[in-house]
C-alpha cells in the first residue's frame, strides 16, 4: 500500500528529522559541508532518491544516528566510573589514614606501657636491694625469736620444777 498526499509528506519529513538532528549534534559530520568562512557553513540536506516508478513516493526508513549516543553515553558512563573509582579510592585512602593513626597510637600506648614497665623493673630493683640490706637484722630477729622460744622453755621447766620442790618441801 503506497503512501499518498498528506501521508507522503509526513513520513519523508520523518525519514528526514534524523539527518538534521544528527546535523545540529555533530556539525562534523556527513551533512555538513566545509567551508572556507565559517559563516558561510551550510547543511546540505540529503536529496531524495529519484523514482522511476513515476509519481509514486516510497518513504526511507528513519535510521537514528547511533554514534552520538554512543558518545554520550560513553562520556557519561566514563564520569560516573571516574566518580566511583575517586569514591572508591577515597574510602581506600581514609582506611588506610585510620589504620595509621590508629597504629601511631598503639605505638604510643606501647611506649607508656614500656616506660611503666621499666619504672616498675627499677622500683623492683630497689625493694630487692632493700630486702637484701635487710636480710641481716632478719636473720638477727630471728635467731632472737628461737632464743626466746628457748629462754620460754626454760622458764616453764623451772616453774614446774619449782613447783615439785614446794610441794615436797610443804609437806
Amino acid at each position: 500500500m503506497a503512501a499518498t498526499g498528506d501521508e507522503a509528506a509526513a513520513m519523508d519529513s520523518i525519514s528526514r528529522a534524523p539527518s538534521a538532528q544528527l546535523g545540529a549534534l555533530n556539525p562534523a559530520g556527513p551533512a555538513a559541508v566545509p567551508a572556507e568562512d565559517p559563516q558561510e557553513a551550510a547543511v546540505v540536506p540529503k536529496k531524495p532518491h529519484a523514482n522511476s516508478d513515476g509519481g509514486v513516493e516510497t518513504a526511507e526508513e528513519a535510521v537514528e544516528p547511533a554514534e552520538p549516543d554512543i558518545n554520550e553515553l560513553c562520556t557519561d558512563m566514563f564520569e560516573k566510573m571516574a566518580i566511583f573509582l575517586q569514591g572508591e579510592l577515597t574510602g581506600t585512602c581514609e582506611d588506610y589514614r585510620l589504620l595509621e593513626n590508629m597504629n601511631k597510637l598503639t605505638s604510643l600506648k606501647y611506649m607508656e606501657m614500656k616506660d611503666i614497665s621499666i619504672n616498675i623493673s627499677r622500683n623492683l630493683q630497689d625493694l630487692n636491694n632493700k630486702y637484701a640490706s635487710l636480710q641481716p637484722y632478719l636473720d638477727q630477729i630471728n635467731q632472737i625469736e628461737e632464743q626466746v622460744s628457748s629462754l620460754e622453755q626454760a622458764a616453764y621447766k623451772l616453774d614446774a620444777y619449782s613447783k615439785k620442790l614446794g610441794k615436797i618441801f610443804s609437806i
